[in-house]
């Protein structure tokens, strides 16, 4: 189990990426729509935590000066290990400070942070496949490339519990 501090989308976006998640579906890769609780928002995580007091992370996170909500521009296919295939947004200085502020609210809460978000080492990252196939990876490269390039709407920000899908939204967008 772990809680994450996520960016979602506007209605438009949301809707572009279930559609992806979709069409990923038909050609036989499980993607979030059909991953775990599949209650799973379209989203983009900044920070995920191991271990936390989630009144303590609330509050630190709702201490950071929202910054409006922003677009995020993919033109990149990534293929991450075990299978995860996503949509690399470009990663601007903008983005990266972003999450860097998420980052220090949560380590300041004292969360142990999951090593792959850690400072210096986060990817951004939209999922997709979440357990493509070596054989696989291809087709799901060209049904993304195909709808390529992308821009998608951030419009706010949550914390997300990965083993059943609950949502807090947090103030404004991160």
């Amino acid at each position: 189990m772990a809680l994450a501090v996520c960016l979602l989308f506007d209605a438009a976006s949301e809707r572009t990426v279930r559609t992806l998640w979709r069409r990923v579906e038909d050609l036989g890769v499980p993607t979030l729509l059909s991953h775990t609780h599949k209650q799973h928002h379209p989203h983009l995580s900044y920070v995920v935590m191991l271990e936390w007091d989630f009144t303590n992370v609330e509050r630190a996170l709702a201490a950071i000066e929202p910054r409006g909500p922003f677009t995020l521009w993919f033109d990149a296919v990534g293929v991450l290990r075990r299978g995860r295939v996503c949509l690399m947004p470009a990663p601007t200085a903008d983005l990266a400070s972003r999450q860097l502020h998420a980052l220090d609210a949560a380590e300041s809460a004292g969360a142990l942070v999951h090593k792959h978000y850690a400072r210096g080492r986060w990817l951004p990252h939209l999922s997709i496949a979440t357990r493509a196939t070596r054989a696989q990876v291809p087709d799901v490269s060209h049904a993304l490339f195909d709808v390529l390039p992308i821009s998608l709407t951030a419009t706010r920000a949550a914390l997300i519990d990965s083993a059943t899908g609950q949502l807090w939204t947090l103030p404004g967008v991160l």
